[in-house]
């Protein structure tokens, strides 16, 4: 756990003094005052995350971790496992709709494979794919715990190294995952470490209808009742009910802090990433911006536990960091409010009375 309580104990807070700088030069833009509301709100944050009032946020890169999820034979999913692993050849080849949006917003996208059950050797070698796999596929925690503690360990600290791996040439981070039935082990971990009935977090996932619904809630509440996760243990939370995505993205979340860079959530799998990493260490939310309120209710409980109000809310289910992409956008403009605006002295116009 070297790397992992390393990182942790590295982790501080925003900078106070680019945060004021950011608020005064906010409160003097040719504007009513503080009239683009939360935009200039996120680029106070994005001043204190970044201790400029003149923060570069050009280089912005979507990572998806992805693996697999035993909890999947239990009947939890409409899709099979298999699609896991043709989604991600889906998105290293640049099709999958996370590539449409990243372009779209200027980003780039790297996927990891944190634990996926399939064989990637032949994808793509230049870069937009790392290698980080704990295990061929979680455990079916229904029967087992998903993972050992040692696995959920060095999976964390498998998300931190990508962190430092991205970190020089990013500015940005957008958190993606992909994982059939991942929606499972992610309402698992915001029941237990909330202290939640597992049906105010279970949704519908890929679309289940009401029975099947019922089915997934009956199998996670056996499930949590079985292994009987400490919600002070976040660690233990992980290895029980988790999933190695999940810890990954909880990894580059705390790897992320560490070094100071703005990190988008994206929907419920990252946001119940996220849960993890602030149990790990409380002021890594000092630099998670929430992308979306997705359609799965869990997340809503996740975002109101980190204190965060997501930037949008589209109706999102999809995943993969789409969400994120689209919040990029967002937090470019706010730097360029705070960055290229003038101030009434600037331009010359008279202030308000």
């Amino acid at each position: 756990m070297q790397l992992l309580n390393k990182t942790i104990t590295s982790i501080t807070g925003q900078n106070e003094t680019s945060r004021t700088q950011a608020e005064k030069r906010l409160s003097q833009l040719i504007m009513p005052h503080w009239a683009l509301g939360r935009l200039m709100d996120l680029a106070v944050d994005i001043a204190g995350i970044c201790a400029s009032i003149r923060p570069a946020m050009t280089r912005k890169k979507i990572v998806v971790m992805a693996g697999d999820h035993g909890i999947v034979d239990a009947g939890i999913s409409l899709y099979p496992k298999e699609v896991t692993v043709e989604m991600v050849r889906g998105i290293v080849n640049g099709v999958a709709g996370i590539n449409v949006l990243a372009r779209q917003a200027g980003a780039d996208v790297t996927v990891v494979d944190m634990g996926v059950a399939g064989d990637l050797s032949t994808l793509s070698t230049d870069g937009n794919i790392l290698d980080r796999k704990i295990a061929a596929g979680t455990n079916n925690f229904a029967e087992e715990a998903a993972m050992s503690r040692d696995q959920a360990v060095r999976a964390l600290e498998a998300g931190i190294s990508v962190a430092q791996e991205l970190g020089d040439a990013t500015d940005l981070f957008g958190t993606g995952d992909m994982g059939i039935g991942n929606t499972s082990p992610s309402s698992a971990i915001i029941a237990a470490l909330c202290q939640l009935p597992i049906a105010a977090t279970v949704g519908r996932g890929t679309g289940l209808d009401d029975a099947q619904l019922e089915h997934k809630i009956s199998v996670l509440e056996k499930a949590l009742e079985l292994h009987k996760p400490d919600p002070n243990d976040p660690i233990d939370v992980l290895s029980k009910v988790g999933g190695f995505e999940i810890a990954g993205i909880a990894g580059l979340i705390l790897g992320a802090a560490s070094l100071k860079k703005p990190i988008i959530i994206d929907g419920v799998i990252s946001t119940a990433a996220a849960l993890v990493a602030a149990r790990l260490a409380p002021k890594s939310k000092e630099y998670m911006i929430a992308a979306h309120r997705s359609v799965e209710k869990g997340q809503v409980a996740a975002l109101a536990d980190l204190g965060k109000e997501p930037l949008l809310d589209l109706q999102f289910r999809l995943g993969e960091g789409t969400g994120a992409a689209v919040a990029m956008n967002l937090v470019e403009g706010a730097v360029a409010i705070l960055t290229e605006m003038a101030t009434f002295s600037e331009a010359a116009v008279s202030e308000a009375k």
